[in-house]
């Protein structure tokens, strides 16, 4: 029986062309995010299954890769439940490794400590358009700073890194989930029932207030409690200043700190901002993870019509790890996504290095071989990336797919004379 030749369900190769195009932007965002302090860290892709189920990941607990005990310490045949026999998972994001690192490595840390972390993560997701269950993911995160600084440095690095990738016309939604806990306190609905209130408000964008209207209702909810909290969001849809609008209208259940340091962020970024985006204030903003505790924000790019990327503050995270809460807040970039969205458009690397190919004929050897490769190590000495290669029996096709890999002078050498 033939081995298959195709990649797992929801994991792909990736071929050369869009690996280039990985690269660069792995570079430019490495690069930008350097210029703002942040410093490259790795963790482990394997994280012990208690720290991946500790009721703070969302639905992304329910798409674990589980690896089983290995060795004399697997017994499947004894086992009556699934703790017995698994002890390990491989990371579905970056967040929670980074936490259990810093929680293990906070005395060699600068505080407050700005880390970069890159890798792949794994999801036992429905794969569709822009979403795999291998998938590499970009985070920035901030472990110290309990002040807004935080999350408009992280917003302004993210949005210096996609402007210097090509994006532009982008927006930043930002929400706060103090400013949902608020809502559906003033609304009447129970604190116990908040993350079922905020799961059908989070389908706002696909089924409109009509359906959340239709959901929270079959699912039980007071009719006075769906009306007054729909009337909150009629009511943002016919203002300008949604922040103020709901500073007043919450005023007894919120924080006016709350509404405050949203709009320090909205402005700071707005006044600094190095690419061309908006900053939206928006109440439907939920955010899937339970670890989030404050401000949250979203990348929407209209190219991809969902998210690309998003974050927000984690402030009690670090505590179910050392017992002493430390002030957190990340931004996630949606890696394979921004790829999806550059090779589509054709993007092409700027400023990359002439492409020669050098193609040798059959036979070609000895100190002939040795001067053709001389000369290669010469120009790439001086900039150029040069490609030495036996000529193939076809050699117009060979020369095709070069230069469909963007090769763009081609010099031939044959057994009888080195044409230069």
């Amino acid at each position: 029986m033939a081995l298959s030749k195709k990649p797992v369900t929801g994991m792909k190769d990736i071929l050369p062309e869009e690996m280039q195009i990985r690269d660069y932007c792995i570079r430019i965002i490495k690069e930008t995010y350097g210029r703002f302090g942040f410093t490259s860290i790795e963790t482990p892709c394997v994280e012990n299954i208690a720290n991946l189920t500790n009721k703070q990941g969302g639905d992304n607990e329910k798409l674990i890769f589980k690896i089983l005990k290995r060795g004399e310490k697997l017994n499947v045949a004894d086992a009556v439940s699934e703790e017995e026999v698994v002890d390990g998972g491989l990371r579905y994001d970056l967040t929670v490794p980074l936490v259990r690192y810093y929680s293990n490595n906070a005395a060699n840390l600068p505080s407050p400590f700005k880390a970069l972390q890159m890798g792949n993560v794994w999801r036992a997701d429905r794969p569709q358009r822009g979403r795999y269950r291998q998938f590499m993911q970009c985070d920035i995160d901030i472990l110290g700073e309990p002040s807004n600084l935080a999350e408009i440095e992280l917003i302004l690095a993210t949005t210096t890194t996609l402007g210097r990738l090509g994006f532009q016309g982008f927006e930043i939604r930002i929400n706060d989930r103090q400013i949902l806990k608020a809502m559906a306190a003033y609304s009447g609905f129970p604190e116990e029932a908040y993350d079922s209130v905020f799961i059908s408000l989070d389908k706002m964008d696909k089924i409109g207030l009509e359906g959340v209207e239709a959901e929270l209702l079959e699912n039980g909810f007071e009719k006075a409690a769906v009306d007054r909290y729909l009337e909150l969001y009629r009511g943002l849809e016919q203002e300008e200043n949604g922040v103020a609008y709901l500073a007043e209208k919450l005023q007894g259940v919120l924080d006016a700190s709350v509404t405050e340091g949203l709009k320090e962020i909205i402005d700071s970024v707005q006044a600094t901002k190095a690419a061309d985006f908006k900053m939206v204030f928006d109440a439907t903003l939920v955010r899937g993870m339970s670890y989030y505790t404050g401000t949250i924000f979203e990348i929407a790019i209209p190219e991809f019509g969902g998210s690309c990327g998003g974050g927000g503050r984690y402030d009690k995270m670090v505590g179910k790890f050392t017992g002493n809460d430390v002030p957190a807040c990340g931004f996630s970039i949606g890696f394979e996504r921004i790829v999806m969205l550059l090779v589509e458009s054709g993007f092409k690397i700027p400023d990359r290095p002439k492409k020669v190919a050098y193609l040798i004929e059959k036979g070609v050897g000895g100190e002939k071989l040795c001067q053709v490769i001389a000369k290669a190590q010469k120009e790439r000495e001086n900039g150029s990336q040069v490609l030495v290669a036996r000529m193939n029996k076809n050699k117009k096709f060979q020369k095709e797919q070069l230069t469909a890999e963007g090769y763009q002078e081609f010099e031939e050498f044959y057994r009888e004379a080195l044409k230069n």
